[in-house]
């Protein structure tokens, strides 16, 4: 039997005690912890010794630590930026949105332990989701495609940056380039020109080089929906194709 799924969006907030805690306190003294110390580092003790509080004082605004998670990833989703469509094209738009979402992660790399594990129903994700649902709208995208092609753009960046963010948490930030460029020389000996392209391309900044690749691989995601939607039904999957037509 399927887990009956909550949130703590759900239901009604509770109204302050005399003690004059509330829920944006415990949030904000969660988001210093996670800042500071990290996502394992993050427990209900810790927050109620930062604030002065039992733990039944916290648990009357937050029933569990989950509910507590869902509220923190809601205010990461407000921390990002992206212009109204009103403003600016659909392309101006996403590009906004992938370079906020991939700086803020990596200034709060904690998120990347919650984003797919938590829902992202909140207030601030459900503004910054009708945000982009706008933008592929007037672009002219339709139906199912609106949702796909954000979630396209929101898969690219996710994919580009939790990688960064664990080697990141694995080995610390000095990265040892020249010990990488010495193990790569010896495991690609038996394909030289392969290793002599990597030397020459690939920047020995690796800053420089994740830059690089983020630049590119949102440019060609963006160049791939515009081609869709400007080649409309040519550009469909014919199986979808076949459904939609009844043939």
């Amino acid at each position: 039997m399927a887990k009956q799924f909550t949130s703590v969006w759900t239901r009604e907030l509770r109204q302050p005690r005399a003690s004059g805690l509330d829920r944006a306190q415990i949030v904000a003294a969660a988001r210093e912890i996670l800042d500071s110390e990290g996502l394992d580092a993050l427990s209900m003790r810790k927050i109620g010794a930062k604030l002065n509080a039992g733990a039944t004082s916290l648990y009357w605004y937050v029933a569990n630590k989950d509910e507590l998670l869902e509220l923190v990833l809601d205010e990461f989703w407000g921390m990002l930026r992206a212009p109204e469509s009103e403003q600016a094209s659909w392309r101006e738009v996403l590009t906004a949105f992938a370079y906020s979402l991939r700086g803020t992660m990596r200034a709060h790399p904690w998120v990347a332990g919650l984003i797919g594990h938590i829902p992202s129903i909140g207030p601030n994700a459900m503004r910054m989701t009708d945000r982009l649902r706008r933008a592929f709208t007037e672009a002219g995208f339709h139906g199912v495609d609106i949702y796909l092609a954000s979630g396209t753009v929101m898969s690219f960046v996710l994919g580009q940056v939790l990688p960064e963010i664990a080697y990141a948490k694995a080995v610390g930030e000095d990265y040892d380039t020249e010990g990488i460029l010495q193990a790569m020389s010896k495991v690609t000996a038996d394909y030289p020109e392969m290793f002599a392209d990597y030397r020459e391309v690939t920047p020995t900044d690796p800053e420089v080089a994740r830059a690089l690749a983020f630049d590119f691989g949102l440019v060609c995601v963006l160049d791939g929906l515009e081609l869709r939607l400007r080649d409309g039904d040519r550009s469909r999957p014919r199986s979808e194709a076949a459904a939609r037509d009844g043939s």
